[in-house]
């Protein structure tokens, strides 16, 4: 009896300790919350800016996505006083915005901002978040959209093109219509029409070679400036083998011999010419040809007028050894130019080789070539190509943004305190090149109107092949 007295005891005080629990949990349903019908909508049909524009008396209408809860508007002119933002709403029966007017925070170099506006209908509200954008003019080139029309050694584009194996085509040259290709190969030398390239076709135009001769090789490097096309030899210091350069107007017409100059006597030059050749002519055809030598220490340089007249050679020392395929390339219209090579930095100088501003060999890979300013749409860039001098370096095209600044000084002293990094870069997949002859090139296209349209980017290096890469200008979007 006693075993079974202690048992109902026990079962007696559980059975109270459940009610007891029971009790309280049905006691405390009334503290949790619960939908309470109301007919307080709080719903944005329609919003509108009333006070857009510099007067202020502009009205622009905007969009509402209900499901995202975001409202959009067409863009703004950006001397609207946007410290003072004035919306005005159609919203469901009894709703109101909170506030009527609102400050739209901007930082600087921003084109677009957003807020929360809030639409209340006590005790109900909602929240919907709007973005605001300013119709600012835009700058520069959209590589979003670059078309690239490629020829090298790179997979995603065509078949390697076939003059570029041996080192039998280490100069090449490119004016916006033709690139020209200078090559030992069996195709020999010729022009190839941009336009044809850029549906894949394949037309050779080539260049009647008569009386070409003489020279280590008759012929290695070239360029094409406003269709008048240049190809010099590689040349020794001797009158047995002078350096030549050859024009040409007219591709099956012989070429008018414009230079043929016995470097020996030229006091203080080098020994070897004809590695490299930049040619930097204004429109009447007048400036200065530039010819670095192989020990990369002294650059020739030759003046040219309306085209074909080239003479009063200068003989320029170099302030680094540059390397042997190094570039010598105008700024605009300037006296200002960049000095580089395959072995030394970036380097600021006017015609006659004074340097006014040096980058660091680490700024950029040091192996950059064939550097030059691009100026397009409002905005400047570097253009470079790095050579493969070994198998940890790459043959590849960039692109850097140096638009800050008042003048190249400026420009390379702000790049350099920048983070560097390319804004476009395309690999051409070159191998290791023991004669990394690389140029670059670049021209733009008009629109009806005269403004700049797209940028056309070129590129080619020994034995990887040539590259154009056309990139529209940026533009503004609803």
């Amino acid at each position: 009896m006693k075993d079974i007295y202690n048992i109902s005891k026990i079962g007696f005080c559980a059975i109270c300790i459940c009610c007891a629990s029971l009790s309280t949990l049905y006691s405390c349903k009334d503290d949790f919350p619960v939908n309470v019908e109301s007919d307080k909508i709080t719903v944005l049909k329609s919003i509108k800016i009333v006070n857009a524009g510099k007067a202020g008396n502009e009205i622009i209408e905007g969009v509402v996505n209900e499901a995202s809860k975001t409202v959009s508007f067409p863009r703004i002119d950006p001397e609207t006083d946007l410290s003072a933002i004035k919306f005005e709403a159609g919203t469901s029966d009894g709703a109101i915005l909170e506030q009527d007017t609102y400050a739209i925070p901007f930082k600087e170099g921003e084109s677009e901002s957003t807020v929360v506006i809030k639409i209340t209908n006590s005790p109900r509200y909602r929240e919907y978040l709007v973005k605001i954008r300013l119709k600012i003019p835009v700058y520069g080139a959209d590589f979003t959209k670059s078309a690239v029309y490629d020829y090298t050694n790179n997979e995603l584009g065509n078949p390697i093109y076939e003059t570029f194996t041996g080192a039998f085509t280490r100069g090449t040259g490119f004016d916006g219509e033709h690139v020209l290709i200078v090559s030992r190969h069996a195709a020999g030398s010729h022009l190839l029409k941009v336009s044809d390239l850029k549906k894949n076709v394949i037309n050779r135009i080539p260049l009647n070679m008569t009386g070409v001769a003489l020279g280590t090789f008759t012929v290695n490097v070239g360029d094409i400036v406003n269709g008048h096309t240049y190809i010099a030899n590689l040349s020794g210091a001797s009158a047995a083998s002078p350096i030549k350069i050859y024009h040409w107007t007219d591709p099956s017409v012989p070429p008018q011999t414009v230079a043929n100059i016995d470097v020996s006597k030229i006091t203080g030059a080098g020994v070897r010419h004809g590695d490299n050749m930049s040619v930097n002519l204004d429109k009447n055809g007048n400036g200065y040809i530039f010819l670095g030598d192989n020990a990369g220490t002294k650059v020739l340089r030759l003046k040219v007028s309306n085209y074909t007249t080239v003479g009063d050679p200068f003989v320029i020392t170099a302030a680094v050894n540059v390397g042997s395929w190094s570039s010598f390339n105008q700024i605009g219209e300037t006296d200002d130019y960049l000095f580089t090579g395959h072995d030394a930095p970036i380097m600021a100088v006017n015609s006659g080789g004074s340097v006014s501003y040096t980058l660091s060999r680490t700024a950029i890979p040091v192996r950059s070539s064939d550097s030059r300013v691009v100026e397009f749409n409002g905005e400047r860039y570097l253009l470079t190509t790095t050579a493969a001098r070994t198998g940890s370096e790459p043959t590849a095209l960039s692109l850097y943004n140096i638009t800050k600044g008042n003048n190249i000084v400026d420009a390379l002293t702000a790049f350099e305190q920048s983070d560097r990094k390319p804004i476009y870069d395309y690999p051409l997949l070159g191998p290791v090149n023991t004669s990394p002859a690389t140029q670059t090139g670049w021209s733009v296209l008009k629109d009806e109107a005269g403004k700049d349209k797209s940028l056309l980017i070129y590129t080619a290096a020994s034995d990887a092949g040539f590259v154009i890469v056309e990139v529209p200008k940026k533009e503004l979007e609803d």
